[in-house]
């Protein structure tokens, strides 16, 4: 194995480790009895891209989008994949 394949399975691991993280600091969906009626949806909801959750939305796409290729690229490297 070398230095390469070392570095790429060091930067998954942070990659998969950073995932973790932004899943459990996102929000859950579920909104209760309000939605019915539709008072879940605030003057803020229609900002939501522009504040904190859509940033850990995003954030969390492009780390699990990293993380899947890594993931890929690894296993192609080790002899497994042929």
């Amino acid at each position: 194995m070398g230095a390469f394949t070392v570095v790429l399975i060091l930067i998954d691991v942070i990659a998969a480790i950073g995932l973790i993280a932004l899943v459990l600091f996102q929000q859950g969906q579920a909104r209760g009895l309000g939605a019915i009626a539709g008072g879940a949806e605030t003057f803020f909801g229609k900002t939501k891209g522009r504040s904190i959750d859509g940033l850990l939305k995003k954030l969390t796409t492009v780390l699990a989008v990293l993380f899947l290729a890594l993931t890929i690229a690894l296993y192609l490297m080790t002899g497994r994949g042929v």
